[in-house]
């Protein structure tokens, strides 16, 4: 069969005026690159794991209105989308079935809507995409798909995991490349969709084969960036501490998301450090207590530790990693000082990079589900408007209206050209002060093993 992996790509906002802005303000620009850029890894690993018999191929759409010609000749066509673009791929789906082509459609998504791909002609794939795989080509190739391939309740064990197609990829489209350790997050946030809505459990990969995986990468692009595709990498500290002396042989820059806990144990700082950790991603989520409450479905973590905010930047940033803080504005108990609040926070502690969004009610997500008891939800269904920036839900102490403003407003402070860089030269200017350190450091150091 010649099989097409197609992913719905590229960032959205239905906030014009948002992108608007985004078209005047460096940070903002950039970070949108960076997520647009990015492969759909799930459906690499499925193409991974697809018998060599097959002839596949792997294609990124940004805007189906755009694309007159399909690209075609294929026996079956799957299709993944985050909720944002999720009615384009429906649209790209109906076109694909009006030719005669079998579609199969998952992610997040449509794991918890399992009902919505059926009418545009799609088979909906629930749950880990890996468990269902051999059973949806064995049914494609007989010309009979089932409407509906459910593996939610079941585990996929990482230590099947397959090797991503890289081969597939265009190298030189892209300023990142996914590579994933683990899945799941013990923490559980209310409005996170992420892996956890795939997987009960956290469950970590094989180092082993998170590094055979690099090294592919490695021979594709010689110096890459990667992005690891964690919801919370450094859970287990004990696999880090093996697998990371290991990535420092591979000479490589890598990303990735962390709970803030990580700033506690230095010598791992140092290991990741020296293993090429460029930048972690951390959600504070909101620079004073009043937002925190609740946020987490098992414990209040991040309320528990907010004193701790600051002290975890700077510990993170003196070791040389950058650090990327994240807020969320218009939680519940946040009213409208919240964005002086993060105004004033992001200039006494200057991460490197600052992240701003607002609580967006991702289907399937107990945020979501709260939301729409409550009757807060200003309009159910418009997925579109799952993408972080844009306010489909009516604020507990604060108007719509407000947030929308407040966002904009602390969108052009954070991402201005001026504050951007006094918050990276901060940041170099700590790289020199390290740097004059060490020497001396390392003196000590040796005096101690005499």
């Amino acid at each position: 069969m010649r099989i097409a992996f197609i992913a719905m790509s590229g960032i959205r906002a239905c906030d014009t005026e948002l992108l608007q802005l985004g078209l005047t303000l460096p940070g903002f620009v950039e970070r949108s690159k960076a997520i647009a850029s990015l492969p759909s890894l799930g459906l690499l690993t499925l193409a991974g794991m697809t018998p060599k018999c097959h002839d596949v191929s792997y294609i990124e759409v940004d805007d189906v209105s755009k694309l007159e010609a399909l690209p075609g000749g294929f026996d079956l066509v799957a299709i993944s989308s985050f909720s944002a673009q999720i009615k384009e791929g429906y649209r790209l789906a109906e076109r694909y079935r009006a030719l005669g082509i079998p579609v199969v459609m998952g992610g997040l998504h449509v794991t918890v809507n399992p009902h919505e791909p059926g009418p545009h002609g799609a088979s909906a794939v629930l749950g880990e995409g890996e468990i269902a795989w051999p059973e949806i080509l064995a049914d494609a190739e007989r010309g009979q798909l089932k409407p509906v391939y459910d593996a939610r309740g079941r585990e996929f064990d990482l230590k099947d995991a397959p090797m991503p197609a890289f081969d597939l990829l265009d190298m030189k489209r892209y300023n990142r490349i996914t590579v994933q350790s683990s899945r799941g997050c013990p923490w559980r946030c209310s409005f996170c969709a992420s892996s956890i809505l795939l997987t009960r459990k956290y469950k970590q990969k094989p180092a082993a084969k998170v590094l055979a995986e690099i090294d592919r990468i490695r021979e594709l692009w010689p110096r890459p960036f990667i992005e690891l595709a964690d919801d919370n990498s450094f859970v287990n500290r004990n696999y880090w501490r093996a697998l990371l002396p290991e990535l420092r042989k591979r000479h490589i820059k890598w990303f990735t998301e962390t709970d803030l806990s990580v700033h506690e144990d230095e010598a791992l700082l140092h290991l990741m450090r020296d293993a090429g950790c460029a930048e972690v991603l951390i959600g504070f989520e909101s620079p004073l207590p009043a937002g925190l409450d609740g946020l987490e479905l098992r414990r209040n973590f991040k309320r528990d530790r907010q004193h701790q905010y600051r002290r975890a930047i700077e510990r993170i940033q003196a070791v040389g990693i950058r650090v990327n803080a994240c807020f969320v504005l218009g939680l519940d108990g946040q009213g409208p000082w919240v964005f002086d609040a993060v105004r004033d926070f992001v200039h006494e502690t200057l991460p490197f990079d600052v992240q701003i969004t607002v609580p967006t009610p991702f289907p399937g997500t107990p945020f979501y589900e709260r939301l729409k008891r409550e009757g807060r939800l200003v309009e159910d269904g418009a997925w579109e408007r799952c993408t972080l920036f844009d306010v489909n839900y009516r604020p507990q102490g604060m108007s719509v209206e407000q947030l929308r403003a407040g966002l904009h407003r602390l969108a052009v402070e954070l991402y201005g050209e001026d504050f951007t860089r006094e918050r990276r030269e901060h940041f170099k200017r700590a790289g020199t002060k390290r740097r004059h350190q060490q020497p001396a450091l390392e003196s000590r150091e040796a005096s101690a093993l005499y």
